[in-house]
């Protein structure tokens, strides 16, 4: 049986990292795309920002994966909002193109977005079909989407992904310090929702997604019961055995450049997986405190 081709973007990321491990271990054969000179036969070179790609490792693959994009934790000076704006647009406008033009088009295409398209909702649940909201993020967020559709028959999928949970990499590896030192706390308020996911959930997600030929669009990419700031932050605590007295003040938060501390710090999201919920996909970690548990354990 011929083994299935998966082309990945943003291959070394903390995601894609993982994927790339899972995918071949479930069999498929997987292509990375890379900026710089490619240094394994898996690896192909490509450059999004000029949308030069080698259309022939895309026709004929099973599947594309794009998770590029610029760390939207950077400092949000005016130079890294156009970073975190153009290298999403540019990387999936290269992909989508090269899709649309392919003689063997893939069957389906994963595109990266986030649960930041719906802004900030305060306790109200947000399924898919909840509209974009207001900000930097959102706006990025829904032009991100837009650029991934592609002609023909390819299924396009959206991934809005929440925080990411993981020791390897993301917010909670850089939290953990902190908190071990028992100078963590809540941000703001804390009532903000927080809407997570396990990286191998995530991974799994995808994987799951790639032959679910009755999902499409965008789909929530979070666990079925988001949390607040403060409820994550006393979870993380207690599991930690630290103390989390240190409330960041809002006013801290909100001097931030760019506007983003109110748009990544004090915004909330309580974004419900419903299209996954709904396929029966299930999640192995669906509650924080054991998610949390089960990735601490081993610390």
């Amino acid at each position: 049986m011929k083994r299935r081709r998966v082309i990945i973007s943003g291959a070394s990321g903390l995601v894609g990292s993982a994927l790339s491990t899972y995918l071949l271990n479930a069999g498929y054969d997987v292509v990375r795309l890379v900026r710089r000179a490619a240094l394994d036969a898996d690896e192909v070179r490509w450059s999004p920002g000029s949308g030069q790609i080698d259309a022939a490792i895309v026709s004929g693959s099973y599947a594309v994966v794009n998770l590029s994009g610029h760390n939207i934790a950077s400092l949000w000076t005016k130079r890294t909002k156009e970073l975190i704006r153009v290298s999403r647009i540019s990387a999936t406008r290269t992909l989508s193109e090269a899709i649309s033009a392919a003689p063997e088009p893939p069957q389906v295409y994963i595109s990266a977005s986030a649960v930041g398209y719906y802004g900030d909702r305060g306790e109200a649940r947000c399924t898919e079909e909840t509209s974009c909201g207001e900000g930097f993020l959102a706006q990025v967020c829904r032009a991100w989407e837009a650029t991934a559709a592609v002609d023909g028959p390819t299924r396009v999928v959206n991934f809005r992904t929440g925080l990411v949970l993981s020791l390897q990499g993301g917010l909670l590896a850089k939290m953990l310090p902190a908190f071990r030192c028992c100078l963590g706390g809540p941000l703001g308020d804390g009532s903000q929702y927080m809407s997570w996911i396990d990286l191998h959930d995530l991974v799994r997600a995808i994987h799951f997604v790639l032959d679910a030929e009755a999902i499409s669009g965008p789909i929530n990419a979070a666990a079925p019961n988001p949390v607040t700031n403060e409820e994550f932050t006393r979870t993380l605590s207690r599991i930690l055995d630290r103390p989390a007295v240190f409330r960041v003040p809002e006013f801290l938060l909100r001097a931030l450049p760019g506007n983003m501390g109110a748009e990544v710090f004090l915004a909330g999201v309580r974004a419900i997986p419903e299209k996954l919920l709904k396929s029966e996909f299930k999640f192995e970690h669906n509650v924080l405190d054991d998610c949390l548990r089960d990735l601490l354990k081993s610390s």
